[in-house]
């Protein structure tokens, strides 16, 4: 790998699973984007040009070895394997489900010292729900939001819009839309990165602190929707 280690962590999205710790069920994952992209289908879940990653220049040599790619794409596999299994026991036991999918995107891309882009443009918190059947789940997703934009986070309250600098298009979510139809509700939460210095990789604990408790938050508001 030719592709420098703070431009790699730049678009690894540290500290996002973070936000999840503290909800009963969470799934972390501990793999680069660069070996293989879990929220991509199989087929171009391995970067192999830089047209497929922000126009990045990540290997050393033009192509990448087959059985390396073999390898990864098996691991991709096994994701989805377990994320399945994990799923189906949890619609044994539930008439219905969400999930969060929590992932963080960058809004300084020109440059440390750049202009962010227009918060017009990079809500603090975008939801993607592109492969959901949206008015199936308005009644979970309208209220939902809601109760994102009432949460005191650090004494402020959160830009959360809808289908704004991300749609949902990922991987993750198709996956559980297709195979749990009218059952399972994959919401795609991006978290703008507000809670730390994308450039320099440092992040602030108390932003992070904040995310966490909003995702617990947001996860028994879920719980509680469901429910009626």
């Amino acid at each position: 790998m030719v592709l420098a280690d703070l431009d790699r962590l730049r678009e690894e999205d540290p500290f996002t699973g973070e936000a999840v710790r503290g909800v009963s069920s969470h799934i972390i994952v501990h793999r680069s984007r660069f070996e293989f992209d879990l929220n991509r289908a199989r087929d171009s879940a391995v970067y192999r040009t830089p047209e497929q990653c922000w126009g990045l220049n990540v290997w050393k040599s033009g192509e990448l070895d087959d059985s390396l790619v073999s390898g990864s794409l098996d691991l991709h596999g096994e994701y989805y394997r377990m994320l399945g299994a994990v799923l189906d026991e949890l619609a044994s036991r539930h008439d219905r489900f969400a999930v969060i999918d929590a992932h963080s995107y960058n809004h300084r891309r020109d440059g440390p010292d750049s202009a962010p882009t227009p918060q017009l443009d990079a809500p603090d918190i975008n939801i993607g729900t592109f492969s959901m059947p949206r008015d199936e789940w308005a009644f979970l997703i309208d209220p939902l939001m809601q109760a994102m934009r009432d949460f005191d986070f650090n004494g402020r309250h959160l830009d959360v819009r809808e289908n704004v600098a991300f749609q949902g298009k990922g991987e993750q979510t198709r996956f559980i839309h297709e195979r749990y139809p009218a059952r399972g509700c994959a919401i795609a939460l991006e978290f703008k990165k507000f809670f730390m210095d994308e450039w320099s990789g440092k992040p602030d604990p108390n932003e992070v602190a904040a995310m966490r408790a909003f995702t617990v938050h947001v996860a028994a508001a879920a719980e509680e929707i469901l429910k009626r």
